[in-house]
């Protein structure tokens, strides 16, 4: 009697994972939508642009982008984490999603438990940069001025809780300065303002900041990142400025819904650590300033509870808050 029960568990074991691999194998079948809960022409959603297109080829169906942008990216994120897992609707989301569990006190859902941490894309530095008129040269004379007056600087970011938020709030907790946030709706407003002069300083993507640099709207004073970019090589980083161990990344990666199968997740990841290997795809993101992440789906879970705790000491260091 045992023997056929174990017959039978066996065959049943073997019929799912049968279906399950014939599933993934059949992935997707059908168009692919890729939330980005920023807007357009961000980093995050040059990103999942580029990659997207890459799937759209390799999987002989349309992979498209939807903006949902707003609340630092938990509109589009609980839009997601509603949606049925089949794995047809995506997330690409930046590192805001390591912060949003400690920044919003009744998020709609949960980060870890509604979402399947799929595989990270890029990751690059920001770099600090200020307008012309402010006659600042290196991160040490802005460090100073603020120093100097508390409170009389001000600085942008892409909206509360964003990567460029926490990446200056970080900063300005090393460095001991006090200035004033203010938020905006995205990195090209932030962007805008900066070189106007109306806020002081900006930890912008390389990406979008690059072009205007090179233009002279805006000057480099440093870069996040532990070591130097490739697009600004005679720009130092935070680091060799004076502060030294800081390291700050803006990184992009997909993310699920909860339930997907495990199958499909590990094609999606194999597929997608495929495209990040592509020559033409690499040549990309270091026109963008990143370097493709390359992690496993388990490697990448890892990887975002790290991310979610380390968040979580600057935002309570700090005392941000959504307003």
């Amino acid at each position: 009697m045992m023997m056929r029960i174990w017959r039978w568990v066996g065959v049943f074991a073997a019929g799912v994972l049968g279906a399950s691999l014939a599933c993934a194998q059949g992935y997707p079948g059908k168009p692919v939508k890729i939330v980005v809960p920023f807007t357009a022409g961000s980093a995050t959603d040059i990103l999942a642009r580029t990659v997207g297109q890459k799937l759209s080829e390799m999987w002989a169906q349309p992979v498209y982008v939807e903006n949902r942008a707003g609340a630092g990216g938990t509109i589009g994120a609980g839009v997601v984490a509603k949606s049925p897992p089949d794995g047809l609707t995506l997330m690409v989301h930046s590192s805001a999603q390591a912060v949003n569990a400690s920044l919003y006190p009744a998020l709609p859902y949960d980060t870890l438990k509604d979402f399947v941490q799929v595989v990270p894309l890029a990751g690059q530095p920001n770099v600090l940069v200020v307008a012309p008129s402010t006659r600042y040269k290196t991160t040490a004379d802005l460090i100073a001025a603020a120093t100097k007056q508390p409170g009389s600087l001000n600085f942008a970011s892409a909206g509360i809780g964003s990567g460029t938020h926490i990446n200056a709030e970080k900063f300005n907790l090393q460095a001991g300065i006090n200035a004033l946030h203010i938020p905006y709706k995205g990195t090209p407003e932030a962007l805008t303002e900066t070189m106007t002069g109306r806020v002081t300083y900006f930890f912008s993507p390389i990406s979008a900041a690059l072009s205007h640099i090179r233009e002279g709207k805006l000057v480099a004073l440093g870069v996040s990142s532990a070591k130097r970019s490739s697009l600004l090589p005679n720009v130092p980083t935070i680091a060799e400025s004076g502060l030294q161990g800081f390291d700050y990344n803006l990184w992009v990666g997909i993310f699920a819904p909860a339930g997907v199968s495990a199958d499909v997740v590990d094609k999606i990841n194999r597929d997608v650590n495929r495209v990040l290997r592509e020559a033409d795809v690499r040549d990309r993101m270091t026109a963008l300033g990143a370097e493709a992440m390359q992690m496993s789906p388990a490697e990448f879970d890892k990887f975002m509870r790290i991310e979610m705790d380390d968040a979580a000491k600057v935002v309570k260091a700090a005392g941000i808050k959504v307003q």
